[in-house]
Formats: structure tokens, sequence, C-alpha cells
């Protein structure tokens, strides 16, 4: 399967949202002990950011909400900011953003978290000072892609970390592959949602990012963890008949030929469009046994 162009701050956008609790104990694991399970985890809308904020409002992707509702502790905030290319950050802006954040939510208890999909070096700390003192002392938690092994976290029980893995460090093609597939264990172990599953799923590729020759191996060394990718789209195959029957069959086909081989040309879409539901069947049947996408839609149903 080749894996698409992963659209970096969207994906863990959606990640941190779909996950709240599990991305604060990845990401921010020294000040999530004490978000139990009294405390819930509500992500602040951009919209209300801006509303609230006005002229003074600086997007950032994922801001968390945490409250208590017996009014044990005061509202805590998470600030997370993903970063594709290190050299674009800006700590003076994410000192705003936070300082934004504290006065919108009339709190001084917010948490800054960086995740850096690139290993370049950025600054941690931030200080404003003159000859007798500091006046102004500013840090923030981050995760930086390939930073720490993905063995630390091969049977976490986490799902967050579970599909982070490939973006962790690995050595070789042996690790890499075993990275994928301990993530496609964790997705089908810990997300019962067949909708997310297949949404990360898309993750687990796009990140992984296997050449040819290492899909083959990967169907050679782990059949299981394949038969998990090839049911999580058969099964959202299923759901897609039920939101409209050829359609979603046909989307669905598609998504698996892409995955497969690769982005379809607009005459194979739409040849898949225009395919009855027997003929959808039958070319999804063939999908893992071809070798091309030709070799599927050219098959007799």
């Amino acid at each position: 399967m080749s894996p698409q162009t992963p659209d970096y701050d969207q994906d863990f956008k959606n990640l941190i949202v779909d996950y709240p609790r599990e991305a604060i104990a990845f990401f921010a694991s020294q000040e999530a002990a004490r978000v139990d399970h009294s405390a819930r985890v509500l992500p602040i809308r951009q919209e209300q950011l801006k509303e609230r904020l006005r002229h003074h409002y600086r997007a950032l992707d994922t801001p968390l909400h945490i409250e208590w509702s017996n009014g044990e502790r005061e509202v805590l905030a998470f600030a997370f900011e993903e970063e594709t290319r290190a050299e674009r950050f800006d700590i003076h802006r994410l000192i705003h953003y936070c300082t934004d954040l504290s006065q919108m939510l009339g709190t001084t208890r917010i948490v800054p978290v960086v995740i850096f999909l690139s290993a370049r070096p950025v600054p941690t700390r931030l200080e404003l000072a003159g000859d007798q003192h500091t006046y102004l002392s500013f840090q923030y938690l981050y995760w930086q892609a390939g930073a720490e092994s993905y063995r630390q976290h091969v049977d976490s029980s986490n799902i967050v970390a579970r599909l982070c893995l490939p973006l962790m460090h690995w050595e070789g093609t042996d690790e890499k592959l075993e990275a994928r597939a301990s993530a496609l264990q964790g997705l089908e172990t810990l997300e019962p949602d067949p909708n997310r599953r297949l949404k990360y799923a898309d993750f687990v590729d796009n990140y992984a990012q296997l050449d040819e020759n290492e899909q083959e191996l990967f169907r050679q060394r782990y059949p299981v963890e394949e038969a998990i990718m090839t049911g999580i789209v058969s099964r959202s195959r299923q759901e897609g008949r039920q939101e409209g029957r050829l359609e979603g069959e046909a989307k669905m086909l598609a998504r698996m030929l892409e995955r497969r081989f690769g982005p379809l040309n607009d005459q194979q879409l739409g040849r898949i469009r225009s395919a009855d539901e027997q003929t959808l069947w039958a070319w999804s049947d063939r999908v893992f046994q071809a070798d091309s996408a030709d070799e599927v839609l050219d098959s007799q149903s």
C-alpha cells in the first residue's frame, strides 16, 4: 500500500481531540498524574478562542480545558502546538498564546506542550532578565519524533503512544516493520469504534511510509497484522454500504486501492463509480491478491 502525503497539523489535531486524556498522558506525562477520571477534558474550539480574544487572538493548534466538577482544583489548560518543521517554531508566539489563554480562562494553570515532527534543535526556554533579577522565565514540555525508541512503548496500553510508534526511533527495516505491526495491534485492541479504526489505520500507514519492498516483507512477516488492516477496511466497506450502498462501496474500494497501490487516475476512478454492486464486491475481494490497480479492475466479476 502506498501512503498518501500526511497533513501533519490536521492529523495531530484529530489525534488530540479524539484521545485527549491519552494525549496528555503521552505527550505531557509530567503533568498527567492528577488528570484523573473525576476531571472533565474538553477541547477549546478555535471559534470560541477567536471570539473571546478578538484582535489579541493567536491561533494555536489544540488547547484542552480541564475542570473538576467538585471544585477540588482550579481549572487547568493544556496548550498543544504541532510543528511539522522545527525552524518555524517561535517561542515568543507560544508565550503570547499562553498568556492570552491564561487571561481568557482566568487561570495561571497553563501547560504548554509542543509536538515536533523533525529532529532539529529548538530553544526550549526563554528568560527576560536585567542585571539583578529574572523577570520572566518560560519553558514548555515537548515531544520530538525520533527522540525515543519505539521499544519503550511497543506494548503500551495508551492508544496515542501505540499510534505514534512509526514516528519514534527505529533502526533498519526489521524494527520499522515491528513498529508498524505494534501500532496496528494497538489500534485493533484499544479502539472499538470501526470509524476511528479506519481513520487511524490511515494515520499509521501515512507515518510508517513503507516502500513496495517493505510492504511485501510486512505481508510475509506479519500476516495477522496485515489481516487486521484488511479487516478494518472490510468493516468500513460494510458501513459504506449502509450509508449509500453503491456510493459507499465505491469509495471504500477506491480507498483500498489507493492504500495498496497509490493514487488512482481519472479512468480508474470512473470505472469504479460506474460499476454495479456485484462487480465492486468482486474487485474488493481481489485487492490484496493483485499486483496493480488495473489487475483488480480488469478481473472478471
